[in-house]
């Protein structure tokens, strides 16, 4: 999401700086505000009714990459006693709100930092299946140290929900057993530590960058793009469901002619849903297109 367009204009640095004090939910619960959706979500498990968790980025019909701060997101970020952020640039509008103010009861949660991304890195990084784990320990810590009388009970839903997301890592450990090493290949980097955790062989990954980068590939990244779709050089191509543009539908148009299973990917996690489904979903869908037509 470095395309990401922030807009974050003078006057809303300024509402952050003045609106002071650490905010708690009506019922006495802790607030939170987390920069994307899938933080929430395990902020949400990990805190039960104990907090009021906002999530800014949620709606996955919209490209994220067009996301624009407000004044109410600013106030929101302000009074939060808990803020998750995915950082290493992905989402530099949370930082840029974060550094307007000093907070000093405020506990900030950087997912980059916590796993040793950083900017310039694949930024999408909750693909990764050791990220949420450390995430989700970080969230539990912030919760004992704002509620250290409810301890008890943040650490015990800890425990339940790193026992969920193990069934993320147990998956992906069982398509890398039955698929490394086939190559595939992408319109964007979204899914790429997850590839790399499966094992795949993913090609095409310069012309990946520029898009995520919104700049424009090379006569030559686009054509060898092209000849591995016509080719059948990939078995599957991900495809960012959430963006739209030009030359990566063609991309998809292509592939879908070429009989190439096309697999969405997508940058916020569906409504009605967990951070733990949303993967498993995603990573279903992957073993049925990988693994061809049945016999």
């Amino acid at each position: 999401m470095t395309r990401l367009i922030t807009r974050l204009a003078s006057t809303l640095l300024i509402a952050a700086s003045v609106h002071g004090g650490v905010s708690r939910a009506a019922d006495g619960g802790i607030t939170v505000v987390a920069a994307e959706n899938f933080y929430g979500d395990i902020a949400r498990q990990v805190a039960g009714d104990r907090a009021a968790v906002v999530s800014v980025i949620a709606n996955p019909a919209e490209d994220p990459h067009l996301f624009e701060v407000t004044p109410g997101i600013v106030r929101q970020v302000a009074d939060a006693r808990i803020v998750v952020l995915n950082g290493a640039g992905y989402d530099s509008w949370m930082e840029k709100i974060l550094g307007s103010s000093s907070r000093p009861q405020r506990i900030v949660i950087n997912a980059a930092e916590l796993t040793g991304y950083k900017a310039g890195d694949n930024p999408h990084i909750w693909y990764a299946p050791a990220t949420m784990p450390k995430v989700a320990g970080a969230i539990s810590d912030a919760f004992v140290k704002a509620d250290p009388a409810h301890a008890d009970e943040y650490r015990e839903r800890l425990a339940k929900t790193l026992a969920s997301i193990a069934a993320v890592a147990k998956r992906a450990a069982d398509l890398k057993r039955k698929f490394s090493g086939m190559p595939v290949t992408a319109t964007e980097p979204v899914f790429g530590a997850m590839a790399d955790a499966l094992g795949l062989v993913m090609r095409n990954q310069r012309f990946q960058r520029a898009v995520m980068n919104d700049t424009e590939p090379s006569a030559r990244e686009i054509a060898a793009f092209e000849n591995d779709l016509r080719e059948h050089r990939v078995k599957v191509l991900f495809y960012n469901s959430q963006v739209s543009a030009k030359l990566t539908d063609r991309l998809r148009s292509i592939a879908v002619d070429a009989k190439i299973p096309v697999v969405g990917i997508s940058e916020t996690m569906p409504p009605g849903s967990s951070y733990q489904n949303w993967l498993l979903n995603e990573l279903d869908t992957l073993d049925k297109a990988l693994s061809g037509p049945p016999a």
